[in-house]
């Protein structure tokens, strides 16, 4: 006779709560079965190796719910920490990094290689026993990126007129080239991701750095994705007291940048989630992707996570 310990019983009693959380989630599994979801991966969530794991591990089990998650990766931290070791310093205009030479060389180097082949090989070794593989690419790769120089204009704090400023070897994405992606993430046979790094090329074959926000909104728009995570290092939208802002419409997002209440790096993440939706992306969530399984919380709870971006 097996009798159950106290252990036992509080071991079980997880078991239901597990199957409970199961349940709750169907019809959030439901709704996602066979949809793309486009996440970017970003900010310092990237440099913590234990959540790092976690988010392959994540990924892994959205490719068995039957969701196609495509992932766009930055590494803003990486390149930096390279360059400081090369003695390149860095500057930024509203959250873009002005990439020269021997930035751009740098950024490559870090992008392409070691953070893309390092995200595709955690999941790769985190979906090896349903043999799901994260495949490395950058947008060099089968033409998948090609890219205009990018421009911008900023106003002279003094004149208040409106100067065009240089940021170099940046790029805009021109045209997602998707048949690669859909090759991979329609395979019958294979469970495939793809992991994509920011890296474009011009029409005259130089080579460009893109913000990876960009790109994920890119790619999203082209692929017509169901959602558009964009996974960062901070909780997500916050309104002039610094509070989550959980929910928001387009013209809202708009008014954040008008007012000056968005700045930095949420500038472009604004006028990303704004420019995804418009090209048909049903709605793009930024949130904070030190957490935890954040991904799994927005998909497939009632309360979700972060800030959601709807059209109006």
């Amino acid at each position: 006779m097996i009798k159950q310990t106290q252990s036992d019983a509080q071991l079980e009693e997880k078991g239901w709560a597990t199957a409970r959380t199961l349940a709750e989630a169907l019809p959030y599994i439901q709704i996602y079965d066979r949809e793309i979801v486009t996440i970017k991966y970003g900010g310092h969530a990237m440099g913590d190796e234990a959540v790092a794991k976690l988010f392959a591990s994540d990924i892994v089990l959205l490719k068995l719910l039957g969701i196609h998650p495509v992932v766009v990766h930055g590494g803003g931290p990486q390149i930096s920490a390279m360059l400081n070791r090369a003695g390149v310093k860095s500057t930024f205009i509203d959250g873009l990094r002005v990439t020269d030479e021997a930035t751009m060389e740098i950024a490559e180097m870090v992008l392409s290689g070691a953070v893309n082949k390092e995200i595709a090989n955690w999941i790769t070794q985190a979906g090896r026993e349903a043999d799901v593989r994260g495949v490395g690419l950058s947008g060099k790769d089968a033409g998948l990126l090609l890219v205009d120089k990018a421009t911008r204009t900023k106003k002279d704090p003094d004149s208040m007129i409106e100067q065009v400023v240089d940021l170099g070897y940046v790029g805009e994405p021109k045209v997602v080239d998707d048949k690669l992606i859909r090759t991979l993430i329609g395979d019958a046979e294979h469970d495939y991701v793809p992991v994509i790094a920011p890296i474009g090329v011009s029409e005259d074959g130089h080579t460009y750095n893109i913000n990876a926000d960009t790109v994920a909104g890119a790619v999203a728009g082209k692929l017509n994705a169901k959602r558009m995570l964009l996974l960062t290092d901070i909780a997500g939208v916050l309104d002039g007291d610094k509070d989550l802002i959980r929910q928001m419409t387009v013209s809202e997002a708009r008014q954040l940048i008008e007012d000056g209440v968005a700045v930095g790096g949420m500038i472009p993440k604004l006028e990303t989630a704004i420019e995804a939706i418009n090209a048909g992306v049903e709605a793009v969530v930024i949130l904070d992707g030190r957490r935890p399984h954040a991904m799994l919380v927005e998909l497939f709870t009632e309360h979700g996570a972060g800030t959601l971006i709807t059209r109006d």
